[in-house]
């Protein structure tokens, strides 16, 4: 049995994603890890960073990031799909630049694999996630914030990257038979310098609508991002994996973060911060085990 590792990124130095710590996150169990690198603006040590791993798992192609894609994210379910294509694995293991995987996981991944390599009615895994926000402490385990996605997809069975590399489908727009275990993903999008976040965020909007427009929207914005009263978010209480402790070290903006329970917002609230949204996990808490009642499901469970 072989596994590859996949990825798309461009810019990840200049943005703060954790590409390295990503990739090395599971560097111990993929036989090739692919990397489908954009053209990085001038001055993004993105290609330097990856590089540093010095493994000759990693296979590095360019690419380059047209702006007639910059629709919807396209963009980034074209150049998932493309890096998703070089995979030689039977198994391919996909992971955002941003999304780290814990080392207590790795061997349930690769025993999970093994099982049901044969079994060609499993397309692919289903894992949890941690959404941090903020800071490394705090994360999003609420109704708004997805709960669950596919990272590990079979090959060469006409799986294709969907919307906006959220996720995959098979063939004509079907969707993938899963299996559903206990492994996380642990997704920092959101832990960012306050000014590094707001350009992040212009940039992922412009992947959307188009640098122009996206442009003359952010005219008039901040130029921090505003996380709001983190008073009323959830203490993560676990482990962050052990590839994350140079990234989680440099973080240096507590005094900027609102760690009380009110705030006078700059921009329009979020979905945890809005009361249906608090309404909802509040139930789904109390009746459901925390699973989502009416949430976003792709998959079909096997």
């Amino acid at each position: 049995m072989t596994i590859s590792g996949f990825t798309m990124v461009r810019n990840a130095d200049k943005y703060y994603f954790p590409i390295k710590a990503s990739i090395e996150s599971i560097l111990p169990i993929v036989d090739e890890f692919v990397v489908a690198l954009g053209d990085n603006d001038e001055g993004d040590q993105t290609r330097e960073l990856i590089e540093s791993i010095e493994s000759n798992k990693i296979k590095i192609i360019n690419r380059v990031w047209s702006e007639s894609n910059f629709v919807d994210g396209k963009i980034y379910a074209n150049e998932t799909t493309f890096a998703l294509s070089q995979c030689k694995g039977d198994w391919c293991f996909y992971l955002q630049a941003d999304e780290v995987v814990h080392e207590k996981d790795l061997d349930i991944i690769v025993k999970n694999c093994e099982k049901y390599l044969d079994n060609p009615k499993v397309d692919g895994f289903l894992f949890q996630y941690n959404h941090f926000f903020g800071d490394y402490e705090h994360y999003l385990p609420v109704h708004g914030w997805y709960k669950n996605e596919i990272r590990i997809v079979r090959n060469n069975v006409g799986i294709h990257s969907i919307k906006d590399a959220q996720s995959f489908r098979k063939n004509d727009n079907q969707k993938l038979n899963v299996v559903e275990f206990t492994p996380y993903i642990y997704h920092y999008g959101w832990v960012r310098p306050l000014e590094l976040m707001q350009s992040k965020k212009k940039a992922m909007d412009s992947m959307y609508h188009g640098t122009a427009k996206t442009a003359s929207q952010y005219q008039l914005k901040p130029n921090e991002f505003d996380y709001g009263a983190l008073g009323n978010i959830p203490i993560f209480e676990g482990t962050h994996p052990a590839v994350m402790k140079d990234f989680i070290a440099k973080l240096d903006w507590q005094h900027k973060l609102n760690y009380s329970k009110s705030a006078n917002l700059n921009r329009p609230k979020m979905k945890h911060e809005q009361l249906k949204y608090q309404l909802l996990t509040k139930l789904e808490n109390l009746l459901n085990g925390g699973k989502d009642i009416f949430g976003y499901s792709n998959w079909v469970k096997v």
